[in-house]
């Protein structure tokens, strides 16, 4: 990250997560730094159903992205990638004794912002649906500042992406009912 270890990328990660739920759980306000989709609120219990535990999601989001350096090739303009990296993350997790469901929800981290409307029927039959989505638009407003700040063009479109993926998302899953509800 320009300016951000991996492991601060994951911290802020993690506390724009938790902004998130807090705002889901007591309605606290969030910043004028936000911009939150009408889905949330409409969906707001659903979501609030559906997340893994807090342990978990804290584990997860603050070292998603520790396989990056393994995983790491600069190209002939100088620009870093990471092939594979959500899924390299997951096994380098598990090897260095993390939590085998922090390292699912690892391995799946990309999902959400790659996935094409053609996947959605898919993506709602994972328990990890919510917490995905939810993550998803965490790290939108956390990598906001490197995009130009919420009113960039990069932001607009990232946060377009996750806004219409997540309204069917929540669509779907809010007419299966309460038989996707994590135990």
């Amino acid at each position: 990250m320009s300016g951000q270890s991996i492991y601060q990328h994951g911290c802020a990660v993690r506390d724009h997560t938790f902004q998130i739920i807090y705002h889901l759980r007591f309605q606290k306000e969030l910043t004028q730094d936000w911009k939150l989709p009408e889905w949330l609120v409409t969906h707001r219990q659903l979501i609030l159903k559906n997340l893994m535990d807090d342990s978990i999601i804290r584990e997860y989001t603050t070292y998603h992205d520790c396989g990056k350096p393994y995983c790491q090739i600069i190209d002939q303009e100088g620009k870093n990638h990471f092939p594979n990296h959500a899924e390299v993350s997951a096994q380098i997790w598990l090897a260095a004794g993390g939590c085998p469901v922090a390292a699912k929800l690892m391995g799946m981290d990309m999902m959400v912002h790659t996935m094409k409307a053609a996947d959605i029927d898919q993506f709602i039959l994972h328990p990890e649906a919510c917490t995905l989505l939810i993550v998803g638009l965490a790290e939108v407003h956390a990598n906001a500042k490197m995009f130009g700040g919420i009113d960039s063009t990069s932001f607009k479109i990232k946060w377009n992406q996750i806004n219409k993926r997540g309204k069917i998302i929540l669509e779907k899953l809010s007419m299966m009912g309460a038989n996707h509800v994590i135990d």
